[in-house]
This record gives structure tokens, C-alpha cells and sequence, in this order.
């Protein structure tokens, strides 16, 4: 289990807990991303779905209320929603996203995830030299 400062909407910082799964999906086996991660009240479920040098796709379920605070990563990424709504805030910019969509967040800046509802999301993020 990982540890994860955020901020709730009145400013006031709580310790998330992320449960993590390191195990990549099994390969040539179908599956689906909304049922392949339960939600857990009070915290954010991540599952890593491939794993490699050149880059990551992890599964994520979030509680109402949970968050990601604000970070950077040194290459892009992409969110993509499979499951309710959430808030991706980009450089102070706040998007709401609803299941089927998706943004890219630009490398080196600043970004948070904010589970407005239960929601699950897809984060691939492709790393270059």
C-alpha cells in the first residue's frame, strides 16, 4: 500500500491509501477495464496493466472524494475514463471528464486527479529519452 497526500476541497490535507497491484494482465485473454477493478470505500485501487521500459498502462478506482494531489512526470500521459466522472486539473486548468473520454497531460506540468464520484480511469503514459 502506497501513501498519497491530497487535499480535500476546503484545503485541508488527508492521507489517501492506494492499494496497488503489480502484476500485469494476463495477455491474449479478453478483458474489460470497468470490471476489472472493484472500487474500495475510502481509498484508490491501481492496477498495473503492462509494465515496460518505453512505458506504463495501470487501471485505477477511485472513492468519492479521493485524489492524486498535484504533480509533475517527465513525459506525457493520457487519461482515459472508464467508469463515472472525474476532475483532472492541468496546469490550474480543471477538466471534467465522464466515461469514454480522455486528456493528455503535457510532461512537466503540473497536474492532480480528483474523484468528484466513484470513478475508474486508464492512465497510459509513454516514456521517451
Amino acid at each position: 500500500m502506497v501513501k498519497n497526500n491530497s487535499f480535500d476541497l476546503k484545503g485541508t490535507q488527508r492521507e489517501n491509501r492506494i492499494h496497488m497491484n503489480t502484476n500485469e494482465f494476463d495477455k491474449a485473454k479478453i478483458f474489460s477495464f470497468s470490471e476489472s477493478v472493484d472500487y474500495s470505500e475510502g481509498g484508490i485501487i491501481s492496477k498495473t496493466v503492462l509494465k515496460k521500459q518505453t512505458g506504463n498502462i495501470s487501471l485505477f478506482s477511485f472513492a468519492k472524494g479521493e485524489a492524486l494531489s498535484e504533480h509533475t512526470a517527465p513525459f506525457d500521459a493520457m487519461i482515459t475514463v472508464v467508469d463515472g466522472r472525474g476532475e483532472v486539473v492541468i496546469g490550474g486548468k480543471s477538466f471534467l471528464l465522464e466515461a469514454g473520454q480522455s486528456i493528455i497531460m503535457p510532461a512537466n506540468i503540473t497536474h492532480a486527479v480528483n474523484a468528484v464520484e466513484k470513478f475508474k480511469m486508464v492512465l497510459t503514459m509513454i516514456k521517451s529519452s
